[in-house]
């Protein structure tokens, strides 16, 4: 079996399993209802209350999980193949710090209560805003060292900025509001979320269409990779807007959510030969069925124990990137 019969398999078999996540995650919940009589007493002019928690619960909250966690795959995919390492995530350019500082500058400002559009709309300008900041300090032609160290730079920054509005929020509740955001969670995502945080996904997603051979060359080296016509500026400036848009739109709905973009590209790379270009595709469908995985496990925990799935992303991927860390240290 030649290697793109191999990769087919896999991408079939992902999207099987993601088909299986997607109308698992429609079943589980502290209450378990009949999808396919909640179907039917949708379409009825009198919906019913199982007709109306399948469609404005659990449908939004699987397209959530699903759109959010194919972006943060994909993302930590195409980052981990520009910068040729993987300990690289979507955040390391300060996507993810630059929309969690947007949102929680809305939420700082009242803003989220006056503008229901607010709350999206700041975290994907704080995104675009940190992603635009670490491009202008690591320069147009920079080395991927010095991206990495710009990207920290603005990360840190861009926390230290949160944790000051924290510090000096007006009240506890506003503090309550700002931290349970933080935690990131698709518990309360609504169809009208799910429409916010689509236009500029998809955005995203497309800009990433017809990167993976510049990322296969990439692996060759940047001279290599330049020799063969790949314009490195034009690739680095066009996936640095496309991660940009889709992660910054993502977690403005669904808040921080970490490691996704880093444990699903690690675990698939081996089983696409560690090409980039065939690690895109596979980690989106990786990351859905991650984050869908995610949310179905903290619907498990007893009635009354609200578990962040942001939380329970970080609990499975800290330890997986420490791993990462000592096994880099062998290499």
């Amino acid at each position: 079996m030649n290697t793109i019969d191999r990769h087919y398999q896999l991408i079939a078999l992902l999207g099987s399993i993601l088909a299986g996540f997607f109308l698992l995650s429609l079943f589980i919940g502290s209450n378990p209802i009949p999808v396919a009589q909640a179907v039917l007493d949708s379409m009825r002019d009198d919906p019913s209350v199982i007709s109306l928690i399948l469609t404005q619960v659990r449908l939004p909250r699987a397209l959530i999980a699903l759109v959010a966690g194919a972006t943060l795959g994909v993302c930590g995919a195409a980052m981990q193949g520009l910068l040729r390492n993987p300990l690289a995530s979507p955040g390391l350019i300060g996507s993810a710090s630059g929309a969690a500082m947007g949102a929680v500058a809305v939420l700082y400002s009242g803003w989220s209560a006056a503008f229901w559009l607010a709350l999206p709309a700041g975290g994907i300008a704080g995104s675009l805003l940190a992603t635009l900041f670490v491009y202008l300090l690591a320069g147009r032609n920079g080395g991927t060292t010095t991206l990495i160290l710009a990207g920290v730079a603005v990360n840190a920054l861009a926390m230290s900025l949160i944790s000051l509005m924290v510090n000096l929020a007006p009240s506890p509740y506003a503090v309550r509001e700002m931290v349970l955001w933080m935690l990131g969670s698709i518990a309360h995502g609504s169809m009208a979320d799910f429409w916010i945080m689509l236009p500029g996904t998809l955005l995203g997603w497309l800009m990433l269409v017809g990167t993976g051979r510049a990322l296969d060359a990439l692996t060759l080296g940047e001279e290599t990779a330049i020799t063969m016509g790949i314009n490195l500026s034009r690739l680095r400036r066009r996936l640095f807007v496309a991660t940009a848009l889709a992660v910054g739109s993502a977690i403005a709905v669904t808040g921080a959510i970490g490691f996704v973009g880093l444990v699903v590209p690690h675990l698939l790379r081996p089983l696409v030969g560690h090409q980039p270009g065939k690690l895109l595709p596979a980690s989106a469908l990786g990351g859905a069925i991650l984050l869908l995985a995610a949310d179905i496990a903290v619907r498990l925990f007893p009635a009354g124990t609200e578990i962040k799935v942001g939380v329970l992303t970080s609990l499975v991927g800290a330890p997986f990137f420490l791993y990462l860390i000592v096994q880099s240290r062998r290499w």
